[in-house]
């Protein structure tokens, strides 16, 4: 197999809250989800040394721990890197640092692959279309918060405050079963990863996508999940982070494509294995 990725952060300069790392037999790819100025979280850290810490062990759990299913090596994970805090984070504080995640390995004849939160894996068979695996956790008071946050300017008051709003619905909801569960602090999260095998057998690739990177299907329609697969496969990740960057400034006050922020931190990784 092959694997190629790509990365930028929201603006330049700045740390990236993604992650994504791979060996020959397996990926994993991570998308830190990211705080308003001025919320508190509870830990000292903060996101970006999370998703690596945790992708860090992710990865060394896939490729050692055979006898693991995915979804247990991301639970395995998350334990491990919640021991690294220490004393003086509060776990326990619903804005602790988190992460969306797509794990993939390579076991014999098939492709296992454990999906948690709004990252995408995108999987193309040699014939017929892509299927994509992920973002299956509606969060409808979530949905209607920010149908309002992008309906407001730009830069403004009321963006901010319901910027806000929305930020602290979703994290008081994450994680307690009245909202979407993601990785942060408590390994049972994995348990609702969407999981699954696919014989390689027929497999052209796969894609990981972060939601940034995503936008290029799922807010700006600059193509559909087939037109995106062939660009990975024909030109590779960068020239895709390339064109959601030049559809992000062909439109910086986000009237266009309504979203919450006019630019994200966006990776790609493709699995080549044709």
């Amino acid at each position: 197999m092959r694997v190629e990725m790509a990365g930028e952060p929201q603006l330049p300069g700045r740390e990236s809250e993604d992650f994504a790392a791979a060996t020959p037999e397996a990926l994993v790819l991570l998308d830190g989800s990211s705080s308003p100025a001025g919320l508190e979280s509870g830990c000292r850290h903060g996101t970006a040394w999370y998703v690596r810490r945790l992708g860090a062990h992710l990865l060394a759990r896939l490729t050692d721990r055979a006898d693991r299913t995915a979804a247990q090596c991301l639970a395995d994970a998350i334990a491990e890197t919640a021991a690294l805090h220490g004393a003086r984070c509060d776990l326990a504080h619903p804005n602790t640092p988190a992460a969306m995640v797509v794990a993939v390995r390579l076991r014999g004849t098939v492709l296992e692959y454990a999906v948690l939160g709004d990252a995408l894996l995108v999987i193309q068979p040699e014939v017929g279309g892509p299927r994509v695996v992920g973002d299956n956790q509606p969060f409808p008071a979530g949905e209607e918060l920010r149908r309002q946050l992008w309906a407001t300017a730009a830069g403004s008051p009321e963006r901010a405050a319901l910027h806000m709003r929305y930020a602290l619905a979703v994290r008081a909801a994450r994680n307690t079963g009245r909202g979407p569960w993601v990785a942060a602090a408590l390994p049972r999260a994995a348990e609702y990863a969407e999981v699954g095998t696919v014989p390689i057998a027929g497999l052209r690739g796969v894609a990981a996508f972060s939601d940034g990177a995503s936008r290029y299907v799922e807010r700006y329609r600059l193509g559909d999940w087939a037109a995106a697969m062939a660009l990975l496969d024909g030109s590779g990740p960068g020239e895709l982070l390339a064109r959601v960057r030049a559809a992000e400034e062909s439109d910086p006050d986000c009237v266009r494509w309504p979203r919450g922020k006019a630019r994200d931190d966006a990776t790609v990784v493709y699995l080549r294995l044709r």
